[in-house]
């Protein structure tokens, strides 16, 4: 077992004797534990997990991490027990072994409800203790060191699902080398041939411009001299994902790549840093739009350092980092950091806050999510590689990803202030809702104590806490509307039964809702509501429960429609219904009521497994609704703003106008905002007046 000796050399440098033995009868005991398993590779099962304790011990983990590293396995696929690990090791390094543990003894519908699940848990795990995700992300690299061994269907799904979820956690938590390696081994994997070639021709050129780099080095140390900069300047040579993708996003061919070698620079302090930029920027060129201070603003894994790109000889483009040794420290241990370096340091306390801070609204936000899928989504989504800087009113700097709008500012301020926002100034003038934000923006939110998220919002939100909250509110809203369609639903079946609704005592409400599963009275009148239960069949299970004698059945009411349902009612956009039509009422299953002209083309053709309902208009409606309309006019100067001014006088809104030209004449296609079907004849009658307007026709059929 040489890689078991190897492993107790490394922890000798840094622990305590007594932790060193502790950590030899850990691997004594795992290799108990395994024996007779064996990888897909044909390797001793332990040696696993002694791999996975020795990629963790140069981020100087402490004795209960490397120990819980070498026992991850052990109660997932052993007979062994968590209290048994207790009693040997302790509790904590039990508890973190079981928050490593994968949920394989639950049975789960589909492969994407077990794989959320078990992210659920290890993001739950690792709010806990973050020590739970860096063994988990040593564990995943040595099995994608390791991936070779695999069928190839479950190597890609693997490595998709590092690339898509495990590399960005490495990212997001400033692991710097094990994002980068997550990324290289998962796009091998994916991608074995575009791999292979780019492996090749970086071989062929790290010969071919070794001169250069050479070249490079000593004129950047040289100039750092005379400058009186002391400094460390190395040469690095770009990974081969981080090649494909500016490949790919530019549409580079590989020759046309010239900066695969970047340059870093570590300084002393961080006055430095700005001195050796200013003394490089003398001696190349620097590249326009090219600068990012990440000192200043650091970013949200803790990364610190000055980027800059410079034109250097033959007109390569080179990439420096310029930070201090400690900032390079952080860089590469990320939250690690911690453990490696216990100074008690100011950004090394402010990370671990950040960092705490992002898995509170990440799991806040996900908590919010009903299914797998969503879950997923959430999470993501959340794992931004890139970020924007923008300030409130008062001068704190936000972090948001690439592409967010004032709306996921809104929710990253307040979930209070998402909900109410109704208008944005970005950088003292008022620009929609959706308007993406850019570095350095000044974003002010303007809330109304009435307003309440809009269902548009979620096509245009990135940020999983915004997404997240939409969402739980709309539903909310949804289930509450929902409730009170289904109880009036409910109470027009009871009628038709001969019974009221209200007579049902409480006790016949809940033999009811524990004989059909159902949690609340509240979820079975949200179901009817919504279309999933229908409501004869809960009012004939209701009158057989509470065996109430009724006479014969009454003749059947109707729902009346007032308008003011909210998302429980929807009025049908083939036909758009307006006060006045005849209309018919259709349940639909996780939709509710959708109300239909009785002349509708989409009821002609019928549709099975919906349940019809008759509804008619309540007499006292007081909102506006939407109807379409078709002019065909003259084409002569002025007419529109002669139909404009028509509508405007018959007090009806323009909501939206499009028109299409037929030679002599124009098809104006209108959506008005009217009352009733009265105030829609009024439109017509007064549009009728004008001369250029030869025909006009409702819009139903859109």
């Amino acid at each position: 077992m040489a890689d078991a000796e190897l492993l107790l050399e490394e922890v000798t440098t840094y622990l305590k004797a007594q932790d060193v033995e502790h950590i030899r009868a850990a691997i004594e005991f795992s290799r108990v534990a395994h024996q007779g398993q064996m990888r897909h590779s044909g390797d001793a099962y332990v040696s696993h997990p002694i791999a996975v304790a020795r990629i963790l011990t140069p981020l100087h983990l402490d004795v209960q991490a490397i120990i819980a590293a070498l026992l991850h396995d052990v109660i997932e696929d052993t007979p062994i027990t968590a209290a048994e690990v207790a009693q040997r090791f302790g509790t904590p390094v039990a508890e973190l072994v079981e928050g490593l543990s994968k949920l394989d003894k639950i049975q789960f519908e589909t492969r994407e409800d077990a794989q959320a699940e078990n992210f659920r848990k290890m993001l739950l795990a690792m709010a806990r203790d973050v020590r739970v995700i860096l063994i988990k992300l040593a564990d995943r690299l040595h099995n994608m060191r390791t991936l070779g061994a695999m069928a190839r269907e479950k190597c890609e799904r693997i490595a998709r699902e590092t690339m898509e979820i495990y590399a960005p956690i490495a990212n997001r938590l400033g692991l710097n080398d094990i994002h980068h390696e997550l990324q290289d081994l998962s796009f091998k994997h994916l991608h074995p041939n575009r791999y292979s070639v780019l492996a090749k021709a970086l071989k062929v050129a790290r010969g071919n411009r070794r001169e250069v780099v050479n070249k490079i080095l000593h004129a950047l140390r040289q100039r750092l001299a005379e400058w009186h900069v002391e400094a460390d300047v190395t040469g690095r040579e770009k990974d081969i994902y981080s090649i494909y993708k500016k490949m790919q996003s530019k549409s580079l061919a590989f020759s046309e790549v010239l900066d695969i070698y970047g340059f870093r620079v570590l300084v002393n302090d961080p006055g430095s840093c700005y001195v050796a930029m200013g003394a490089l920027h003398g001696l190349y060129n620097p590249i326009p739009g090219k600068f990012k201070d990440y000192i200043a603003i650091p970013k949200l894994n803790g990364y610190q350092s000055l980027h800059t790109t410079l034109f250097g000889p033959f007109g390569t483009p080179i990439e420096i980092q310029i930070r201090t040794h400690e900032m390079h420290k952080i860089a590469d241990a990320g939250v690690a950091s911690h453990w490696l370096y216990k100074s008690g340091h100011d950004n090394i306390n402010e990370l671990h806050k950040k960092t705490h801070q992002w898995l509170q609204d990440l799991l806040e936000s996900l908590s919010q999510s009903s299914d797998s899928a969503e879950f997923l989504e959430h999470l993501k989504v959340d794992l931004f590689p890139d970020e924007v800087y923008v300030f409130t009113p008062k001068g704190r700097i936000l972090s948001l990803p690439r592409g967010a709008t004032a709306v996921d500012f809104a929710y990253s301020v307040h979930t209070d202030i998402g909900n109410r926002c109704v208008a944005v100034k970005v950088n003292f003038e008022l620009v929609p809702l959706r308007s993406e934000l850019k570095n350095g923006d000044r974003v002010e939110i303007i809330t109304a104590a009435h307003a309440k998220p809009n269902p548009a919002w979620l096509s245009y939100v990135t940020t999983s806490k915004a997404r997240g909250h939409i969402r739980h509110f709309l539903k909310t809203m949804q289930s509450g509307e929902s409730a009170q369609l289904g109880e009036r639903l409910l109470s027009q079946a009871m009628h038709t039964l001969g019974l009221k609704l209200q007579d049902i005592d409480d006790a016949h409400w809940q033999k009811l809702l524990r004989d059909t599963g159902v949690k609340s009275r509240q979820d079975m009148l949200a179901d009817i509501g919504l279309g999933r239960r229908l409501n004869m069949v809960v009012a004939r299970q209701l009158a057989h429960v509470g065996d109430t004698q009724h006479g014969e059945p009454a003749s059947t009411s109707v729902i009346t429609i007032q308008g003011t349902e909210g998302m429980a009612v929807q009025f049908a956009k083939c036909c758009r219904p307006i006060p006045g039509d005849p209309i018919i009422g259709v349940i639909k299953n996780g939709q509710g009521l959708v109300v239909h002209t009785h002349d509708c083309p989409t009821l002609r053709r019928g549709r099975s497994g919906e349940q019809w309902l008759d509804v008619a208009w309540d007499k006292n409606i007081n909102r506006s609704f939407v109807v379409g309309i078709k002019l065909l006019v003259a084409n002569q100067r002025g007419v529109l703003a002669k139909v404009a001014a028509a509508i405007s006088e018959a007090e009806s809104n323009i909501e939206n106008v499009n028109f299409n030209n037929e030679g002599e004449y124009t098809a104006l296609y209108f959506t008005l905002e009217v009352s009733h079907r009265a105030h829609l004849a009024n439109v017509i009658r007064s549009l009728r007046k004008i001369p250029e307007v030869v025909r006009i026709i409702r819009v139903k059929n859109t």
